[in-house]
């Protein structure tokens, strides 16, 4: 990270000094605001950290609860969430603390005696090179205290407001908040008072039973499987053998999936339980942990299960329902006016638990639309670009459920053996081959938009192969040219609001002036280039669209006097200069970036890579046109 650029300060520099007008521990909900957020679950804590790191943004984040979660309720981490979180800065601590999923086994009935399971199968959790970081487990009450001391840590110094329940949103068609929110208190002694607030924007993040999402009229469709599991949280004594590993196991009496949990003891089991009649209902009063331990030790026979504390439990129904859209603007209705109101999270997509995707799922939810309301609110972007917020995430969504309904039905389905009868039943090895070829949707790489407004065609993806666009920016190591740091390169960016243009020199030296990257930097530093044209003339230069190069020669043969001045920008108040910007292969350890990424050596390339950490495009880098063209289809003129 960087600090000290406008002056030496003492003290944690994670802890960036208050911005004017910051809010304090104790400050109202205020009557007018840019943001209000509703809802302090994953989505709606990702968004509010992604908009505090903006002290000109009016942010207000509201839960119906009386203060933080504290226990229970998701716990996968996928290894893109983990890649977002390192924007935010947190990763590593919450990595040295997760429990890491490195193998996954799965356990069917004994052919021989199929009142006991036996071990069918173990598998690497994620393929080689998928991500620089695992795939991981830890209490979301953690994620969410990460997330809040991102907030309070930030200039705007935000913190929630608790107590408040959102009874109604109205969407007006005037004035600069036309979104009123009417609240309700919760506490005790003010138990139903009402106020109100107006907002420019609001985001709905009050789970599957939002208030925000009924306001809008907007409706969860789908299906109910009739199906209900138990999970909990459990200190327990076992001879089941694979008891810190992730266990599938489909045993003849029913179905367990074992989660080891961090600090080495607590486990989480969800439990199979019977089947549902069509209108009828389970909750945590129908259903006993001893009911629950039962069901677990008959299935996972001839091992048992001796619980001596249970942390958490509760009770769940399987459903995949979906809205037909995340926002406020019928589709009718898209060419003539810009969203007010968005949901994200639970309040638009449901689904099962098992496969571990809905917490991961909606935080990207709100970390793509968080930019988006970064620039609008800023004057960066027209506001056509919230369009593509719904656009996007519902594609994200459908996959999504077609996943999990597939992925449900075959881990309730019985067991049975290979090469027998057709009919109900699923082969074990059939489910483990599923479960191998989802790998990357489960981690989270597997996301892809398609062509918009901010996402172009691959015209020029064979200039690059392994930066596909539309999906995730994939980090790959690479050494620091200033100062010789081995690092991953996705790491340089966080979760700010820029763009980057990641440039892959060519291969003559990039300070020959016959070089292509020479060229296009020369370009970038004109007074016509996108940077100047976007950048407010008070900002840092490489605060709107941050230029990287990764040069093909290595980091001992160059130097980095003499390098184009916008790879060394000067920035903030003295004018210093930034030298973080220059990278080269890490060969010392083996890894060649360019090779790695099918980075074409002879032209190099340019890859452009949005706020959110997906790839928006790739052009050769003498693509000067298509670049300038590219953000002026949705970004403002700066300066006129």
């Amino acid at each position: 990270m960087q600090f000290y650029l406008n002056g030496y300060t003492v003290g944690d520099p994670q802890v960036l000094p208050a911005a004017p007008g910051a809010m304090g521990p104790l400050e109202g909900l205020a009557d007018e605001v840019d943001v209000l957020i509703v809802g302090c679950g994953p989505a709606g804590l990702v968004l509010a950290a992604q908009l505090a790191a903006f002290p000109d943004i009016k942010t207000r984040i509201v839960e119906r609860r009386h203060g933080p979660l504290e226990l229970g309720q998701a716990d996968g981490i996928a290894c893109r969430t983990v890649e977002m979180f390192n924007a935010f800065g947190f990763a590593e601590r919450l990595l040295k603390e997760a429990y890491w999923v490195n193998e996954t086994v799965f356990w069917r009935p004994n052919p021989k005696n199929r009142t006991h399971i036996v071990r069918s199968g173990r598998i690497q959790d994620t393929e080689d090179g998928l991500s620089e970081f695992p795939h991981v487990i830890v209490n979301q009450a953690r994620v969410h205290e990460y997330l809040l001391e991102v907030m309070r840590e930030s200039s705007t110094r935000l913190v929630p407001h608790y107590n408040l329940h959102v009874k109604h949103v109205e969407v007006g068609d005037s004035g600069d908040y036309p979104v009123k929110v009417t609240l309700q208190r919760m506490e005790a002694d003010r138990q139903g008072q009402e106020e109100s607030v107006r907002a420019r924007y609001v985001v709905g993040c009050d789970g599957s039973r939002s208030s925000v999402r009924q306001s809008i009229g907007r409706t969860l469709v789908g299906d109910v499987a009739n199906q209900a599991w138990g999970v909990m949280d459990v200190l327990a004594v076992t001879d089941f053998p694979d008891i810190r590993l992730k266990s599938a196991i489909r045993g003849n009496e029913g179905n367990v999936l074992i989660i080891p949990r961090e600090g080495g003891f607590l486990v989480r089991f969800y439990i199979e339980l019977d089947k549902l009649n069509p209108d009828q209902h389970l909750t945590t009063k129908d259903i006993t942990t001893d009911q629950l331990i039962a069901a677990a030790n008959r299935i996972i026979h001839p091992y048992t299960l001796d619980v001596k504390d249970i942390a958490w439990w509760s009770v769940y129904e399987i459903g995949q329902r979906l809205c037909d859209k995340f926002d406020d603007v019928p589709q009718q209705e898209m060419n003539s006016r810009f969203p007010r109101v968005f949901i994200a999270g639970d309040a638009c997509h449901t689904h099962s638990a098992k496969a571990g995707q809905g917490m991961n799922v909606s935080m990207q939810d709100t970390f793509n639309l968080g930019w988006k309301l970064a620039a609008v609110l800023r004057g960066r972007s027209w506001p056509s670009l919230l369009h593509t917020y719904s656009a996007e995430r519902k594609a994200i969504a459908e996959q999504l459920i077609d996943f999990d309904r597939e992925f449900s039905r075959m881990f309730s389905a019985p067991s049975k053996e290979s090469g027998s009868a057709e009919g109900e039943g699923v082969d074990p090895a059939k489910f483990q081959s599923y479960f191998v070829a989802q790998g990357r949707f489960t981690a989270g790489t597997a996301t892809r938009y398609t062509p918009s407004l901010i996402c172009a065609e691959p015209t020029f993806q064979h200039l690059a192969t392994g930066f596909p666009v539309g999906m995730r920016f994939h980090s790959a190591p690479v050494v620091r040219l200033a100062d010789a740091k081995p690092m991953q390169l996705g790491h340089a960016a966080g979760a700010d609001g820029a763009w980057r243009i990641y440039a892959f020199g060519d291969s003559r030296n990039p300070q020959d002036p016959a070089s292509r990257i020479d060229a296009l930097c020369k370009f970038l530093d004109a007074d016509n280039s996108p940077i100047k044209r976007f950048t407010p003339s008070h900002a840092d230069i490489d605060s709107v669209i941050d230029v990287r190069a990764i040069f093909q020669q290595g980091h001992r043969d160059l130097a980095v006097t003499g390098m184009p001045s916008v790879l060394l920008p000067r920035k903030g108040r003295f004018g210093l200069i930034d030298y973080e910007k220059m990278f080269c292969p890490d060969l010392k350890a083996g890894t060649d970036i360019f090779e790695m990424r099918g980075v074409d050596r002879e032209q190099g390339c340019m890859v452009v890579v949005r706020p959110d950490q997906y790839i928006a495009h790739v052009l050769p880098l003498h693509g000067f046109d298509a670049l300038a063209g590219f953000f002026a289809g949705f970004m403002i003129e700066a300066n006129v």
